[in-house]
């Protein structure tokens, strides 16, 4: 191995061979994403059908507030904006830099959270498949509104962006499920304690951009926190006594949280 690579690989906290494994699982994980995507492409009939069954439960539970939520703030561009660029940059930007951070700088507990993510996006991965959903922005009829679309001209439906993201991944909604590991984990490893407050209103922050953007329903919200929490389960549970020196996750001690 030349020599910048190698001294580099002295740096990462089990070497190269370790972090090359971590990303082919992670790619893995998204091929499998691009395959459900594929297969439910042509499924819009059950999609929309699927959203149209949200819709009525939300109804019949007195409980359909997004499109008025959504409607009261379309005036206030500003807040449009945030929640656009919150919704497009923040679901990979952010859990990318916080699992990078967590496998250099925490590594002794990445591997809990890694396979709490693998187990989360295969659950997902079968919702998708079994229960095709079109999101709320394409319901016109119902008053909501695409606001990335509107707002910033961005098709999310165009054939381009489709290549690489699956519009009918609507439940559960995985903004809500990394966002919920994330903070959970956050807030367990994090010493600051306005770090620590922070990072416990994230998912908040993100149950309300998906609702102002038309991208979720709050029953996918629910679904996605769901999921985060039985990955969390199966994780701990199931996972961890498998290879516990390694898979096992450990709170920071309380005398160095003090």
């Amino acid at each position: 191995m030349p020599g910048p690579l190698a001294a580099i690989g002295r740096r990462l906290p089990r070497g190269w061979s370790d972090l090359l494994l971590q990303l082919a699982l992670f790619f893995l994980a998204y091929q499998g994403y691009q395959l459900v995507r594929g297969a439910v492409g042509g499924r819009s009939d059950l999609a929309f059908a699927n959203a149209e069954r949200i819709v009525d439960l939300e109804k019949s539970l007195g409980t359909f507030f997004e499109p008025g939520f959504q409607q009261s703030l379309l005036s206030h561009t500003w807040l449009i904006d945030f929640a656009n660029w919150m919704y497009v940059n923040s679901h990979f930007t952010i859990s990318v830099v916080f699992l990078a951070w967590l496998y250099l700088f925490r590594n002794d507990n990445f591997y809990f959270v890694r396979n709490m993510f693998m187990v989360a996006m295969g659950i997902a991965l079968i919702g998708y498949m079994l229960f095709p959903t079109a999101p709320p922005r394409m319901l016109t009829a119902e008053g909501f509104t695409d606001t990335i679309a509107t707002f910033t001209s961005v098709n999310q439906d165009s054939n381009a962006v489709s290549l690489l993201v699956n519009k009918y991944a609507a439940v559960p909604s995985m903004h809500i499920g990394f966002s919920s590991m994330i903070a959970g984990t956050a807030v367990m490893l994090v010493r600051n304690p306005l770090g620590r407050a922070l990072w416990a209103l994230y998912p908040l922050l993100v149950f309300w951009v998906i609702v102002v953007t038309g991208n979720h329903y709050w029953f996918d919200a629910a679904a996605g926190l769901l999921v985060a929490g039985g990955s969390a389960l199966v994780a701990s549970r199931v996972l961890a006594p498998v290879r516990p020196t390694q898979w096992a996750f450990r709170p920071v001690p309380e005398e160095a949280t003090a």
